[in-house]
């Protein structure tokens, strides 16, 4: 199904296509929208070479920076955190959160049933609104709204995105 949105881009219907990161010890789950088209692209989370997610964490827990995406996920293993988003599957156009609609929820409340899960932190503005409207009726768990690692969120040096994850982190 594709629509002109008055542009030269297309609205796609999208489904996710990886599975969350996490295991019985994760504690924390980072949530995010959807995934970018680079993510899409990469079949893995925060794909875009200039989102600060892996830097951010890797310079909290004091880590390399994960390059790789088995690297990655062990760095959120290691750290008891899961990483996935909101949402399951959306008309989007491009990599545009502020163009979702039509939204399909991820099973969050399944997640939670078989984890540790207890924190919930959400990456971005977006990624909050979309869990409190789409997953919190579900969950019962208040998310904790983080700024987003995106690049599009230039107003947030990496020391302020280091000094207000890290907060919510090390609880």
């Amino acid at each position: 199904m594709q629509q002109e949105t008055g542009s030269m881009e297309r609205y796609q219907t999208i489904r996710h296509t990886f599975a969350p990161v996490w295991n019985e010890q994760s504690k924390i789950l980072i949530l995010g929208t959807f995934p970018s088209v680079k993510s899409r692209e990469n079949q893995f989370y925060y794909g875009h070479p200039q989102n600060r997610f892996w830097k951010l964490l890797a310079s909290i827990y004091c880590e390399p920076v994960p390059e790789t995406i088995d690297a990655k996920k062990e760095l959120v293993l290691k750290h008891h955190l899961a990483v996935w988003d909101v949402i399951g599957q959306c008309d989007i156009v491009g990599s545009s959160d502020s163009s979702i609609r039509n939204v399909v929820a991820n099973d969050l409340a399944g997640l939670l049933e078989k984890s540790s899960i207890r924190t919930i932190l959400a990456n971005g503005a977006k990624a909050y609104s979309l869990y409190e409207k789409h997953q919190l009726p579900k969950t019962g768990i208040a998310a904790q709204k983080l700024p987003s690692t995106s690049p599009a969120n230039a107003a947030w040096s990496m020391e302020r995105l280091k000094e207000a994850w890290s907060a919510a982190l090390k609880k």
